[in-house]
């Protein structure tokens, strides 16, 4: 492997001879040069130089004046100012051209060997770290896994795959994100088989001890939280995933702190047709179409399927609230409409309740199946999450936030369901009246693979409505997504790797909820 070469630039040069053979005793290569001349023409010599350290009080040019020339000729490359200069303007000036760091005069050689271990070897120190922990925490969640676990167990469990998912992001370990990849397919494996076990429970013997589905979203995380003083603004983010909010938590925590965090579990189908409608409706699918048939469309049906969203939630607000609250319901479904939302942002708090609905990440998903150059912008996890967060940056939707914060209220961020990247086809026979998604089926004398499913022949027992009185609902387990045998290879080629929705999986079913107020 070879050395790390650093220049060290300084007038008094010799006066470092201890420093300097302390850092060639520890492994590195020193280049040293006596002012800012010399030290731009060893840049040039030496294109290989990792660091610099230079004196901001020198003969000729100064540090200062010589460091936007080596930023000029290397914009990337760390340079660390040194100085017995302590004016609060001069590290200023410094800072604001972009050091890596800054050190006060006299500086010892741990100190010096502390700052290279920081900024060269952070990410190699990082990595290891994160690999050391990862490893030590294999067998822990391993163990877990496979014993007897609740809902709440489970939503834990993926709590800390996803955190190890954004160290492991962080640090690059390649080797690492592999084995924790393989380790939370086998955590959907047997998260899959205690929904097949436990779900249908859920609306009988067990309905004490399931989680907050996502009918009682309201009732349980809104509705108790909402003051006649203090304006709620709460959004829903179609299909964001657990693990897609923590890439947006540092973002929001410029402006929001976050008071509380929890999850729900969306409904079967996982699908913001079915999980959406309950959350407004704050009713299971069934009884929307039973009580509001007028606002409910079968899979079949001609229409869109999320068209009364707004009717739902005054429904469930009049049910549920006993004193007139002022209530707003903004859908962003285009770039036109989201660029009046930060235009509205402040006329939404004189609202009691303003429910906002980005169907942005949903799209996304939607469009990366479609087109190819979204396939290899997020043909992965991790990828998936960087474009989450990079739009969320750039969104209208931050701008609005950012202005509301200026104000008292209080924020609710959540999502209907998640996504998650299918690998695994599995064949399913039908007729024309099946459903077309491929993470659920509903439809009569379906021919499937038992194993791959979670299978509900009775859809009322568990919220759902039944279009036909011999209708059966197939929900895919694991990462399998629903293929016919007919152009099966054409369609496993086109659909492998995509992110889907309304099957059984971690991602689809444990959703965030998050309670936020402004700084």
């Amino acid at each position: 492997m070879s050395k790390v070469k650093i220049l060290w630039v300084d007038d008094e040069i010799d006066l470092l001879k201890p420093h300097l053979l302390f850092l060639q005793s520890k492994g590195y290569d020193i280049i040293t040069a006596s002012n800012g001349y010399d030290a731009l023409d060893e840049l040039d010599k030496h294109p290989d130089l990792e660091l610099v350290f230079l004196d901001e009080s020198m003969p000729g040019i100064s540090g200062l004046e010589t460091l936007p020339q080596i930023k000029l000729r290397k914009p990337t490359l760390p340079v660390v100012m040194i100085t017995k200069n302590e004016a609060e303007t001069v590290m200023e000036e410094a800072i604001g051209a972009q050091i890596s760091d800054y050190l006060i005069k006299p500086v010892n050689p741990n100190q010096i060997l502390l700052t290279i271990k920081k900024i060269i070897e952070n990410k190699r120190l990082i990595r290891e770290k994160t690999s050391s922990g990862y490893q030590r925490e294999f067998r822990n969640i391993f163990m877990r896994i496979n014993s007897k676990l609740n809902f709440e167990e489970w939503t834990q469990i993926y709590k800390e795959i996803v955190s190890w998912e954004l160290k492991i992001d962080q640090s690059r370990s390649h080797n690492m994100a592999d084995i924790l990849a393989t380790q939370k397919a086998e955590a959907n494996s047997a998260f899959s088989k205690f929904i097949k076990q436990t779900y249908q429970d859920w609306f009988g013997d067990w309905a004490d001890q399931r989680p907050i589905l996502s009918h009682e979203v309201i009732r349980h995380y809104v509705l108790p939280r909402l003051h006649p003083d203090i304006p709620t603004v709460m959004v829903l983010l179609d299909n964001l995933r657990y693990d897609q909010w923590k890439v947006l938590e540092p973002i929001l925590a410029e402006q929001f702190t976050v008071t509380e965090e929890h999850t729900f579990c969306s409904i079967l189908p996982t699908t913001t047709q079915y999980s959406r409608n309950a959350i407004f409706a704050g009713l299971m699918p069934a009884d929307i179409e039973k009580h509001f048939p007028a606002y409910w469309k079968n899979d079949a049906d001609e229409g869109g399927k999320n068209n009364f969203e707004d009717k739902l939630l005054e429904a469930q607000l009049k049910r549920l609230v006993r004193r007139p609250i002022k209530m707003e319901y903004v859908k962003i479904t285009s770039v036109r409409k989201a660029k009046t939302l930060a235009d509205n942002a402040l006329n939404y708090l004189d609202n009691d309740l303003t429910v906002i609905v980005y169907n942005f990440i949903d799209m996304l998903s939607h469009a990366r199946t479609e087109m190819e150059v979204l396939k290899e912008l997020a043909g992965d996890e991790k990828a998936y999450r960087s474009l989450t967060r990079s739009w969320f940056l750039h969104a209208p939707l931050w701008q609005a936030l950012r202005t509301m914060s200026e104000r008292p209220m209080q924020l609710i961020l959540t999502t209907d369901h998640g996504t998650i990247r299918v690998k695994r086809p599995s064949k399913i026979v039908g007729d024309r009246e099946t459903t077309t998604n491929l993470r659920y089926k509903a439809g009569r004398n379906l021919r499937y693979e038992p194993k791959d499913v979670l299978a509900i022949k009775q859809p009322k027992a568990v919220g759902l409505p039944s279009p036909n009185i011999s209708s059966t609902f197939v929900f895919a387990l694991e990462d399998f997504y629903f293929l016919y045998p007919n152009n099966y290879t054409k369609y496993n080629n086109y659909f492998r790797n995509t992110f889907q929705h309304g099957g059984v999986s971690l991602e689809e079913m444990i959703c965030p909820v998050v309670i936020l107020v402004p700084k």
